[in-house]
């Protein structure tokens, strides 16, 4: 079977929940499922390099046959071998070719070459853009309430706060309606000028505060979404072009890689609140975040 040669055109980035394309590859696991690879989608998967957000959910029709998507995960080729959610390299890596691997059960019938229709579940999809939109601003707003424990400069995020939530997360999960994201605060952080000692006697304001600013940028209702990096290529948005999610909030723009899906306005959002658990951990703190999105 051919190989691809080129990144899967991608494009659940600009909010797609239905795509047309074409199988180019057709894999079979060792479980019995299939990797169905098609030129062009609008199903975002698993990335297995950073698997925070969860795979879509939703079918492959063809004018035969509907082939209902169990998952979905990020493949690499050299040319010679299909790696399906396993890729020895980073998306991006000059020689592979990146592509979006559709699972399903039974691929009976389909074959290279055939025209596919893709369809994206959207309840569930909003759910999860809600939940990536509603991470990525409480990781700025958590930024901005811990900015006072810190003794020393620190690299800052694009809103010029010392950036806790890249210099400390060790896990994030994105779920429908919300995230989950996990924090060490170890030595290496206290000798960069977080004064870890504090937090605990500090929480509930840190909390407070974090909650605060939320509330103002979500009245705001702000424009939100994913752009690209002006290198990519003109034909379409690719799986290894690197994107960034783009807020304009009242402060000014702020940008942060990703390349998950979001909202495309915070006027979709009545609120965005967060929960905060500082627990001992070995030779650490963990502070564990969890943020919830209500739909307005």
């Amino acid at each position: 079977m051919t190989l691809p040669s080129t990144d899967t055109v991608v494009t659940y980035p600009d909010g797609d929940l239905a795509s047309s394309g074409t199988v180019v590859h057709l894999q079979p696991l060792p479980d019995g499922r299939t990797a169905v690879v098609l030129d062009r989608t609008a199903f975002h998967p698993v990335d297995p390099v950073w698997p925070d957000q969860p795979a879509d959910a939703g079918e492959l029709r063809t004018a035969e046959a509907t082939y209902p998507i169990v998952d979905a995960v990020v493949g690499a080729t050299d040319g010679e071998t299909l790696h399906v959610g396993d890729a020895p390299v980073r998306t991006g890596t000059e020689g592979w070719a990146f592509v979006v691997c559709h699972l399903v059960d039974d691929a009976t019938g389909l074959r290279e070459g055939a025209a596919v229709d893709v369809s994206v579940d959207p309840e569930r999809r909003r759910a999860l853009s809600a939940g990536h939109t509603a991470c990525h601003l409480a990781s700025l707003a958590l930024n901005d309430a811990l900015a006072p424990l810190w003794t020393k400069e620190a690299p800052a995020d694009g809103r010029g706060r010392p950036n806790f939530d890249q210099l400390a997360i060790t896990t994030s999960r994105i779920l429908p309606d919300g995230s989950l994201d996990e924090y060490r605060i170890g030595k290496s952080l206290r000798k960069k000028g977080f004064a870890a000692a504090e937090l605990a006697s500090r929480l509930d304001e840190v909390s407070a505060l974090a909650d605060e600013v939320l509330a103002g940028w979500v009245a705001t209702g702000a424009p939100v979404g994913i752009v690209r990096d002006p290198d990519g290529d003109t034909d379409g948005m690719r799986l290894g072009d690197r994107r960034r999610w783009r807020a304009e909030l009242p402060e000014g723009v702020v940008e942060i890689p990703c390349g998950g899906t979001h909202l495309h306005s915070l006027a979709e959002l009545s609120a965005v609140t967060i929960a905060l658990e500082l627990t001992e951990a070995e030779g650490a703190l963990a502070l564990g975040m969890r943020t919830t999105a209500l739909p307005a």
